[in-house]
């Protein structure tokens, strides 16, 4: 999701240094947008203004940003750090205690919207971090979102982001469910869901996926693997605050199940697949 992203911010006309663990990729960036990349993170966030990050998961992030060639070591007192990656609460909590001590803003800011949404420059980012960092950097965020909003201090853009990945697993396995009943009972897919996309039971997922739900096709979006990673993220929250996850501890079963179809690539639409196999 990074790769276009930056495509944007050059489109902008921000200076922008990319890195990338797969070096090709970012030379691969370098010949079709305007910018140049660098060998370690350290040496990209010399002189930034903005550090961008957006990687897999808490061991990467940590890696990319505090560790021997980290970003956040170069980065000059002033500067922001942002961290798109979706990652724990408590590990944006840690990293804005050290840039706060290293005179450096941060702000946690996973996104939602995808691959698709970072190449249209139509995401949506919940942050977290204080008031004052936020403004600084939403213009520049502009440039591939839609939607940005300020949920409140360092964590809660993680926060809110697990709450978006739970609301998301009902409604994916709502409309696997729904679509799988429509067959069995020899139902018109076309014409229940013209019928039904008009009313209450309309999202995203309905609009976007039914049609390659019951064609079988997940080779594209967001991966099993990944959401699986994002709901046990909010799993772990769930026991610390309290909250009681039923429908999504269920739903991580039948990712896992998934998974063991060899659907780990997947598109997490692939949920009917175990309806229907």
């Amino acid at each position: 999701m990074g790769y276009p992203m930056a495509a944007y911010l050059a489109k902008a006309g921000h200076e922008v240094v990319v890195y990338n663990r797969t070096n090709a990729k970012a030379e691969q960036w370098c010949s079709e947008n305007k910018g140049s990349s660098a060998a370690t993170p350290a040496e990209a966030a010399t002189g930034a203004d903005i550090v961008f990050t957006c990687v897999g998961n808490d061991d990467d992030v940590r890696e990319v940003i505090l560790g021997a060639q980290g970003a956040l070591g170069s980065m000059a007192a002033g500067a922001i750090l942002v961290d798109h990656t979706t990652a724990s609460a408590k590990l944006a909590r840690e990293l804005q205690e050290i840039a706060v001590e290293r005179g450096v803003g941060f702000l946690d800011a996973p996104l939602s919207g995808g691959q698709a949404g970072a190449e249209s420059g139509q995401l949506t980012i919940m942050v977290g971090g204080e008031e004052d960092v936020f403004e600084r950097a939403q213009p520049v965020m502009d440039c591939y979102a839609k939607a940005i909003t300020l949920i409140g201090p360092a964590g809660h853009g993680q926060m809110a982001k697990m709450v978006n990945q739970i609301c998301i697993a009902g409604v994916v396995q709502g409309l696997a469910e729904g679509l799988h009943f429509a067959k069995q009972a020899s139902l018109d897919v076309p014409k229940v869901i013209e019928a039904i996309s008009k009313g209450a039971a309309q999202s995203w997922q309905m609009e976007n996926r039914w049609q390659t739900m019951i064609n079988d096709e997940f080779e594209f979006g967001f991966a099993v693997d990944w959401m699986r990673k994002d709901l046990a993220i909010a799993l772990i929250e769930a026991k610390k605050n309290g909250a009681k996850l039923e429908m999504t501890e269920l739903v991580d079963r039948f990712y896992a199940e998934v998974q063991a179809m060899g659907g780990n690539r997947w598109d997490t639409s692939s949920l009917i697949a175990r309806l229907i196999n």
